[in-house]
């Protein structure tokens, strides 16, 4: 954390995330070992995850430590927890939650109790209220609600509704952020005009503690203390206090970004899948609606036109997929890609520095290749396949090309991406 002469320090955040007890998630996702993997990608906050969990609170206690802040938790390693979690309406709209202290959770939880099924079998539980009983029921416990991944499909606030505030109704004007998602960033959300006065999130949604999924999407804030009121105060921009940075994959490599088939992957123009009424004339499966698209049914601009308070949104490549590309390894898990991680890692302090601020001279002492590789990454150098259907981007070199299967058997080369 840096500290300027106004008495603000600049606190990198990634405020989304999932425990051991939600679905599809990774055994290692505890508080232990997310305090442990934060600081090497350069994260100073997280969330805590799923706090509405009893079996996850009982982690939470006997692996961290509070603070003199109600909300916050802290690690032996001083990697600070937000009260955080993320629960699923009655129209199955996502929403994120950050709560002011352990007491408020349990206020929470006692008026969820008798409206979910799920409330201690799923770390993100589902709730018989829709999106405005669900903020009514937080505001009166003095929490911070807002949409999570907001153009998610399946399961974000615009996947269900023309505008947040027929989801949050009467109760609008006190929803202070949105959460993009990884298919998303500002540029595209900013050509909705509606969302001009939110304050964006870029969180990172991981189930996995690894370096290509906690810390692929997070936030700079700027703040006086890492505190619940403080954070409050970044969402609402008051007193100086305000997010200065987003980051987060570029949109290309989310897995909704693009229309495409979700059984033989075929891209579709929408004009194409509208006429086909959104099946598959090959494999006769489904065609998911890209996010891109979807802004586009939304947009009432051209193009995205940044309100003065947004900061700019910095896309970024995970750095164990880098090292992957860069010495021709498909598995950014394997052994050999992690060790080279750890040494990168270990000579330059955190994940971010190396991507965004290391000289090139010194990481190329470490690994030519690797130094080579970020250096594209700077240059935005580094093409992709798109994202869609359910699958995420994938990473292509300099120099190669690649045919997108596209429907009409037109190919695209990924210089039209």
């Amino acid at each position: 954390m840096i500290s300027n002469n106004n008495n603000f320090i600049r606190v990198n955040a990634d405020l989304h995330m999932h425990g051991l007890y939600s679905s599809a998630v990774s055994k290692q996702m505890i508080p232990r070992v997310i305090a442990q993997q934060a600081p090497r990608k350069g994260l100073h906050l997280v969330g805590t995850a799923d706090i509405l969990h009893s079996k996850w609170q009982q982690l939470i206690k006997e692996q961290l430590k509070p603070t003199d802040q109600e909300a916050i938790f802290a690690h032996e390693n001083k990697t600070k927890f937000i009260l955080q979690t993320e629960v699923e309406d009655n129209n199955r709209v996502h929403h994120l939650i950050f709560f002011p202290s352990m007491s408020k959770v349990q206020e929470v939880k006692e008026a969820f109790q008798n409206k979910s099924k799920n409330l201690d079998s799923d770390g993100r539980p589902n709730i018989l209220l829709n999106g405005a009983e669900i903020t009514q029921i937080c505001l009166d416990a003095g929490c911070l609600i807002g949409p999570a991944h907001g153009f998610t499909p399946y399961f974000g606030i615009y996947g269900k509704f023309n505008s947040y505030k027929e989801c949050y109704g009467d109760l609008w004007r006190k929803i202070n952020f949105l959460e993009l998602g990884l298919s998303a960033d500002t540029k595209m959300a900013d050509r909705i005009s509606e969302l001009h006065n939110l304050t964006f999130l870029s969180n990172s949604d991981c189930h996995s503690p690894w370096p290509n999924k906690l810390g692929r999407e997070f936030n700079t804030f700027l703040m006086q203390e890492i505190s619940f009121n403080e954070l409050e105060k970044v969402f609402r921009r008051e007193q100086g206090r305000k997010s200065v940075l987003n980051v987060g994959l570029n949109p290309l490599e989310g897995r909704y970004h693009k229309t495409r088939c979700r059984g033989c992957l075929t891209f579709f123009e929408p004009k194409d899948a509208l006429t086909l009424n959104w099946r598959c004339p090959s494999c006769k499966n489904f065609i998911k609606k890209g996010v891109d698209y979807r802004i586009s049914e939304l947009a009432s601009l051209e193009s995205g036109v940044h309100p003065d308070h947004r900061p700019e949104y910095k896309h970024i490549i995970p750095l164990s997929e880098i090292i992957a590309l860069a010495i021709g390894i498909k598995d950014s898990w394997s052994v050999k890609v992690q060790n080279e991680w750890k040494r990168f890692v270990s000579r330059f302090g955190n994940e971010v520095r190396v991507l965004l601020y290391s000289q090139y001279e010194k990481m190329e002492e470490l690994n030519p290749k690797v130094a080579e590789f970020v250096q594209h990454f700077r240059e935005g150098k580094i093409k992709y396949v798109p994202g869609g259907g359910g699958v995420y981007g994938k990473l292509v070199p300099p120099g190669e090309t690649l045919e997108i299967k596209e429907f009409k058997e037109k190919q695209k080369t990924l210089g039209d991406f």
